[in-house]
């Protein structure tokens, strides 16, 4: 006996997806201001689509249930994101001779996937925690790394392009 209606489509989810604009925007801010290959729009498009994924795979195969039993894994779409993303992560690396760039905001593409699955779980202490994070690594570290002995220049500073 199938489960009736996907119970998908209430204020809660639109929460979710709305917390995973808003955070993922908020990192695509930085990158944007920072100049980066990747910012506000590309942030909060993938942030976003991350949490509609896993709110399809959630909410959109009750009707593979029946007797409160799985006949088929909802669970696996959420498992294709991150497989997806790396497509998106590896085209925004690029190397130049001996020289790498892209790597952080491929990391950060990555990063804001999670975030957007997260809202899209209904998990959103989470999301808040790893955006939190995000900007400690984004604002603080860089200070830190300043603070290290030596002529220590973060790999990312290295290169003034638009990249990396």
């Amino acid at each position: 006996m199938p489960i009736s209606e996907p119970t998908g489509q209430s204020l809660n989810q639109f929460v979710e997806l709305g917390m995973a604009f808003l955070l993922s925007a908020l990192v695509g801010l930085e990158r944007e201001i920072r100049h980066k290959s990747a910012g506000l729009r590309t942030y909060t498009v993938v942030g976003t689509a991350a949490a509609l994924f896993l709110l399809i795979s959630k909410y959109g195969f009750t009707d593979v249930l029946i007797n409160d039993r799985v006949v088929l894994d909802p669970s696996r779409v959420a498992a294709q994101i991150v497989t997806g993303i790396g497509f998106i992560g590896a085209g925004l690396i690029f190397v130049r001779g001996d020289r790498v760039s892209g790597l952080t905001t491929a990391a950060t593409v990555w990063l804001v996937t999670g975030i957007g699955m997260a809202c899209g779980a209904g998990l959103p202490l989470l999301a808040v925690a790893v955006t939190a994070a995000y900007f400690i690594v984004a604002l603080v570290f860089p200070i830190l790394l300043r603070l290290l002995p030596g002529d220590h220049i973060p790999t990312e500073q290295n290169d003034n392009t638009q990249h990396d």
